[in-house]
């Protein structure tokens, strides 16, 4: 998939929302409204390709629960009516793209890392069918570290209940590549273990961001056993609606770090499709000129 111009402008604030904003989405095939659960930049995971800026202090530092959900209702009335596309950001949005996607927690941080996931969960899904939006997804982008918790398993159960949809980062087949571009305390096996447990309940998404690190791509070896890892969770019951596999789209936080090329994602599509039999779905990057996308 190519991308769009616009695609690689992913600002977590609009006018002047602190939680809310709209973005155009290259893996949403549209208007994604993104509500950002992390405004103080904390996360759990510290990826080298990470498009966040985390050296300055974000001068919201809480989620104010009322403001964002006021914020949610208006965006909604926004991006529904069409008011979004008279603005100069997305006056240029091709017309096939005028559409809203989803509604996604994502943002600056682990979503699932807040403390009142569940409630906030449930608010929005409120509001959403408030506005007659009962087909438009609500997606959660989480890295899978929290999923064992039981607030948590239960936004999970709510959002189940709204067309929801989870898409959980998987991107190593091994702890040692896992290490190498999360930077986390959390072992590689705890992602796994929750991941399976979230896909023996729901189909879930996997999403999988593979790049360049000083040049090189992930070794065969490691793309192997990333497809190992995924027939392992199908095999233990886990459910697979789609696998994302994608690139850097926008500067990351090391300079170490470039996107694949055209050629590269498209190669190891093929080889997540014959390895494991998986629907598959590739997204080129835009740092190059051979590039394409994310929300």
């Amino acid at each position: 998939m190519k991308t769009h111009p616009l695609h690689q402008q992913h600002d977590r604030l609009y006018e002047q929302n602190r939680f809310v904003y709209p973005v155009l989405s290259r893996r949403s095939d549209g208007v994604s409204v993104g509500i950002n659960l992390n405004p103080d930049k904390v996360c759990n995971f510290d990826c080298i390709y990470c498009q966040v800026e985390r050296i300055s202090q974000s001068e919201t530092r809480f989620v104010e629960t009322s403001s964002l959900l006021e914020e949610l209702d208006q965006m909604l009335s926004i991006v529904t009516s069409g008011e979004l596309y008279k603005s100069s950001h997305f006056s240029q949005t091709p017309m096939a793209l005028r559409r809203l996607s989803d509604i996604a927690f994502s943002g600056d941080g682990e979503p699932t890392s807040y403390r009142n996931f569940d409630t906030l969960i449930e608010s929005c899904s409120e509001i959403k069918r408030s506005h007659g939006l009962d087909d438009v997804k609500m997606i959660l982008i989480t890295n899978a570290s929290m999923f064992h918790r039981p607030h948590v398993q239960r936004g999970l159960e709510i959002l189940d209940a709204n067309n929801g949809e989870i898409w959980a980062k998987l991107e190593a087949g091994t702890e040692q590549y896992y290490q190498q571009v999360e930077r986390t305390t959390i072992p590689f096996q705890q992602i796994l273990d929750n991941i399976l447990a979230a896909a023996r309940l729901r189909p879930i998404v996997i999403q999988a961001l593979f790049m360049n690190i000083d040049g090189e791509p992930p070794s065969p070896a490691e793309q192997r056993a990333f497809c190992d890892r995924l027939q392992e969770l199908v095999e233990q019951g886990g459910q697979v609606s789609l696998v994302q596999v994608y690139t850097v789209a926008r500067p990351p936080a090391e300079a170490s770090v470039t996107p694949l090329d055209d050629q590269q994602v498209d190669q190891l599509v093929e080889l997540v499709r014959q390895q494991t039999g998986l629907q598959v779905k590739g997204f080129h990057g835009s740092l190059q000129s051979t590039a394409d996308g994310e929300s």
